[in-house]
C-alpha cells in the first residue's frame, strides 16, 4: 500500500459527547470551518439527513449531498458535484461508508473536512484510508484526516448495536497488527515508528481492559477515542501498519472471495484472534477471546457463516491481498493442510477457554 497522506496529522478539534451536534452547529456557526459558511455537507441514507436538518440554521449557504453504497464511482460523482461551486470545507456526516466517499472527495478536492460519526463500525472515523468498492471489490486510498472529528453519542446509541459493536474487533486488531509490525522488524529489518505504536496500542489496550458495554456511555467513549487513536497512528506513520496485518489481510480475503460475509470489524477481531493464536501469544489468546466473546463477536468462522474450508480458503489466499506486509501469516507459509490442522488446534483453545 502507498504511502498516505500527511499533510495534516492531527485533527484540530476532537469532541466525544452527547450533544456534540451541537458543538458542529458552533463551530460552522463561528467560522472556524468557513468564513461564509460555504460547505458541502455529505451525509448518507441513515441518520446524517436528520442531522444536516439540525444544522441547517448554521449552515447558511450550504449544500447538502446524500451519497450511498460506498463505491468509489459515488466519490467521484460526489468530486464532480464539489467542482461546480466554491466551497471551504466538506462535512461528512454518518457511518463508515459516508465519511469514506466523503473524505475521498474532499482530498481530490483538497478541500478540509470534517467528520462527524454516527457510528462505531471501524477506525475510519480520523483515518487517512478511505475504503470504496470499486469492481466489486474493495480498495484502500490515501487521502487526509479530518480538520475535525466529532462523536455524537446520542446518535451513535440510536444506530444498530452490531454495527457500533463491531467497532470492537477493529480496536482489537491492533495486538495482532503491531506484533506483526514487530515481526517485520525482527525478520526485514522494516522500521517501527515508536509513536504511531503507542497511539494504536493505548486504545486497543483500553477497551481490551475496560469491564462495560455497549450500554455504558464510558465503554463506548473510550471505543470512540481508541477508533480516532487508531486513525491517527496510521496518520502520523504514513501507512495503515499501526492497525492492519495478517488479521486485515484475512479481512479482505473473505470481503473477496465471499462478498458480504461480515462487516470490517467483525471479520478484523476475528482474522486477529486467530493470527494471535498462530503466533503462540496464549495470554493475547484468552484477553482477545474473552473480550470479543464479552462483546458477543465472531470468534469462530461459523459465527460469520463461513465453514472451516472457506476460512482456510481465505487464510491461504490473505497473503496476496497486501503483497508489501510481512505478517504471521507470510512468517508460516502454512500449506492448505497445515492452516486446516491450526484451525482446528484453534477451536479447540477455544473450547478451554469458552466462557
Amino acid at each position: 500500500m502507498p504511502l498516505l497522506a500527511r499533510t495534516i496529522l492531527t485533527p484540530l478539534h476532537i469532541d466525544v459527547r452527547r450533544g456534540a451536534v451541537a458543538d458542529l452547529a458552533t463551530i460552522l456557526a463561528d467560522g472556524r470551518i468557513s468564513a461564509g459558511g460555504d460547505v458541502a455537507v455529505v451525509v448518507g441514507p441513515g441518520q446524517g439527513g436528520q442531522i444536516a436538518d439540525l444544522l441547517r440554521p448554521s449552515l447558511r449557504s450550504a449544500d447538502v449531498f446524500t451519497v450511498a453504497g460506498g463505491t468509489l464511482d459515488a466519490a467521484d460523482e460526489l468530486g464532480g458535484k464539489l467542482r461546480e461551486r466554491s466551497y471551504d470545507a466538506v462535512v461528512g456526516i454518518g457511518g463508515g461508508k459516508t465519511i469514506d466517499v466523503a473524505k475521498y472527495a474532499a482530498t481530490r478536492r483538497g478541500l478540509p473536512m470534517v467528520t462527524m460519526a454516527t457510528s462505531l463500525a471501524n477506525d475510519g472515523i480520523a483515518s487517512p484510508v478511505a475504503s470504496l468498492i470499486t469492481g466489486g471489490l474493495k480498495g484502500s486510498y490515501g487521502v487526509h484526516i479530518p480538520i475535525a472529528v466529532i462523536v455524537d453519542l446520542d446518535f451513535v446509541a440510536a444506530g444498530p448495536d452490531q454495527h457500533n459493536r463491531a467497532g470492537i474487533g477493529d480496536v482489537v486488531s491492533n495486538i495482532s497488527a503491531l506484533a506483526d509490525w514487530e515481526l517485520a522488524r525482527q525478520v526485514r529489518g522494516e522500521p517501527v515508528d515508536g509513536l504511531a505504536a503507542s497511539l494504536a496500542r493505548m486504545g486497543a489496550e483500553a477497551v481490551l481492559a475496560h469491564t462495560g458495554d455497549m450500554t455504558d456511555d464510558a465503554f463506548v467513549t473510550v471505543l470512540a477515542e481508541a477508533l480516532i487513536s487508531s486513525g491517527l497512528a496510521m496518520a502520523v506513520c504514513g501507512s495503515s501498519r499501526p492497525a492492519s496485518g495478517g488479521c486485515h489481510e484475512i479481512m479482505h480475503a473473505v470481503d473477496a472471495l465471499f462478498p458480504g460475509t461480515s462487516s470490517h470489524g467483525e471479520l478484523a477481531g476475528l482474522g486477529a484472534l486467530f493470527c494471535t493464536f498462530l503466533r503462540g501469544d496464549q495470554r493475547r489468546f484468552v484477553e482477545m477471546a474473552a473480550c470479543l466473546g464479552r462483546h458477543r463477536l465472531p470468534r469462530h468462522p461459523a459465527d460469520v457463516g463461513l465453514t472451516d474450508d472457506q476460512f482456510v480458503e481465505a487464510v491461504q489466499f490473505a497473503p496476496a491481498t497486501r503483497p508489501d506486509r510481512y505478517t504471521i501469516l507470510e512468517h508460516l507459509a502454512m500449506s492448505v493442510t497445515e492452516t486446516r490442522e491450526r484451525l482446528a488446534d484453534y477451536a479447540g483453545a477455544l473450547r478451554d477457554h469458552s466462557g
